[in-house]
């Protein structure tokens, strides 16, 4: 969001966040009534949770402390063992066969970011109820439908991880030190009232002027109530946004994550804007190939050979190519089938040969990019330990020798993602009609890249629609936490290994070699499905025990 974030006079604001939700130290109540005098000021207090986007992205570390969630799967793979967020972090969770409750709280839950944002949107509520004569109808119903927008976010990143929460509403007066968690339906009420409002009472995107908007609010809940199990929730959500007609796919599929609506993104339906005069982010140094010019980490996570074998026949209808000859992990002269794949693969992963900043990129040792056999050294200085590079969220046009940082907006929501939203609540919901048309959804994202439509039903349909998700969605920030709602992960990340192709050049010939890229098994225990309940909460609520599964 592009916003003016510089909140003048912030310590009269009294909306920074809390170390703990359960510090309920009352903020100065004339300066709350100042706050809240005019709708100008209040729009500045607002303006302070548009950087919950940013936080819970791809760019930033709230949604995970591992880095990137993908590194916990078999589409990518963390190269540096240094004991560091973007290295070891993320190997740690995916090869621990008994994650400690600890390190798994730590790693993935997050509680006490969330409940600090939620102390800070609950005060806001609270002084919006206490000063409501100060704004017009529109006005107040504007404000509060933005926090709750925000608010229900937070609920729903509380949700996904724990299931069973600690719900607080705006009536700071039932604050208390033992409170009892929910149970999961009290839970998801509250993350689908809150979203519900916000799509009641915010604009649409055409007159939001760059904030929040009522289509933002439905697409949200499309993806929340996916988690919740609220099928026909989540359908009528999507279908809302659908409906609207305010949002079209991208021709280029690479636009569709890289540029801003106003850049032409059709597709954009929540984004977040970065400038270099106020909020920037790291990761292109921390993925960018390691020959590019002002590089100092790079390359920190290499897409992995299962990632790129999910990519179809360009043109096809479900078809891939046969990748057994390089399966035998022989030295293989043959040319990997890049060209044959569809063009998703190209705009995501870099490969030996690719075209990137006006050179070709080099993966193999001695090349200028470079390759590092897994655990040789604890950083990998730009190399790739799969051979191949992360394309996708990567700013090619960014230039780090000249500016450390990143300005490449975040695109947390798009459209492809609410068609296929639509695509499996539609499969699996009530509606007749909406099943029908679950297909014709799928379709249309696959369509936008040259592949052919499908025609199938039932438990065929639901799994292309994943299929589809882990490849349109790839490296979004979605597909880990798929695997874990869809109940995929204790199978699919268990007892497996990712693998690479190596590339070796001798004068103007190329061999590649399939690699095991990390040398023991990877490990997704059944209880991980819920985050374990942080400590410092155990031993200051005397009301919550920790779950069963992590006793």
């Amino acid at each position: 969001m592009k916003l003016a974030l510089v909140l003048m006079g912030l310590s009269l604001v009294g909306c920074s966040d809390w170390d703990s939700f359960l510090d309920t130290t009352p903020t100065d109540s004339v300066s709350d009534k100042l706050v809240w005098s005019k709708p100008e000021y209040a729009e500045l207090n607002v303006n302070s949770f548009y950087h919950i986007i940013d936080a819970l992205g791809q760019f930033d570390t709230a949604q995970t402390a591992v880095g990137i969630s993908e590194g916990m799967t078999d589409i990518l793979k963390y190269g540096s063992t240094s004991l560091n967020t973007h290295m070891w972090f993320a190997n740690e969770m995916a090869y621990g066969s008994a994650p400690s409750a600890s390190s798994a709280s730590y790693y993935l839950g997050n509680w006490a970011w969330c409940y600090g944002k939620l102390a800070s949107l609950n005060q806001a509520l609270s002084n919006l109820h206490e000063y409501k004569e100060n704004f017009t109808e529109a006005e107040w119903n504007r404000y509060t439908a933005e926090v709750r927008f925000f608010r229900g976010y937070i609920y729903f990143e509380l949700m996904k991880r724990y299931k069973e929460i600690i719900i607080y509403d705006y009536d700071m007066t039932q604050i208390k030190a033992d409170m009892p968690l929910s149970s999961e339906k009290e839970g998801w009420d509250m993350v689908e009232d809150d979203l519900l409002y916000a799509a009641k009472y915010l604009p649409s995107i055409t007159e939001s002027a760059g904030r929040v908007s009522l289509e933002a609010a439905d697409a949200l809940l499309s993806r929340a109530m996916l988690y919740a199990e609220r099928w026909d929730v989540a359908v009528q959500a999507a279908k809302r946004v659908i409906d609207s007609k305010n949002f079209s796919l991208t021709k280029d599929y690479a636009i569709a994550w890289s540029k801003t609506r106003a850049q032409g993104n059709t597709e954009s339906i929540l984004e977040y804007e970065y400038n270099r005069e106020g909020q920037t982010h790291n990761f292109d140094d921390n993925f960018t190939p390691g020959g590019d010019a002002g590089r100092v980490l790079g390359a920190l996570g290499n897409p992995t050979q299962e990632m790129v074998e999910s990519y179809e026949i360009a043109g096809g209808k479900g078809d891939y190519p046969d990748w057994s000859a390089w399966h035998t992990g022989k030295a293989v002269s043959k040319e990997p089938p890049f060209d044959e794949l569809e063009p998703r693969f190209a705009a995501t992963i870099l490969y030996n040969g690719s075209t990137w900043k006006n050179r070709t990129i080099e993966p193999y040792d001695g090349g200028v990019d470079g390759y590092m056999e897994w655990q040789v050294k604890p950083i990998n200085e730009g190399k790739t330990v799969t051979g191949y590079f992360l394309r996708k969220l990567v700013d090619e046009s960014h230039d780090l020798s000249s500016y450390s940082h990143s300005t490449q907006p975040w695109i947390a929501i798009r459209y492809a993602e609410v068609l296929l939203n639509y695509a499996e609540a539609a499969a699996k919901g009530s509606d007749a009609t909406m099943k029908k048309d679950a297909i014709n959804k799928l379709n249309e994202v696959r369509e936008r890249v040259g592949l052919k439509k499908l025609n199938m039903s039932g438990d065929n349909l639901k799994e292309a629609i994943y299929r589809e998700r882990k490849v349109e969605l790839a490296y979004e920030g979605q597909y880990y936490w798929d695997m874990r709602r869809l109940k995929k992960a204790d199978k699919a990340f268990s007892n497996y290994r990712v693998h690479g192709l190596r590339v070796d050049k001798d004068g103007d010939n190329f061999t590649y070699t399939y690699i095991d890229c990390d040398g023991q098994n990877r490990y997704f225990p059944e209880k991980l499905y819920r985050v374990p309940l942080p400590q410092d909460e155990l031993d200051g609520n005397g009301a919550v025990d920790q779950y069963p599964e992590w006793m």
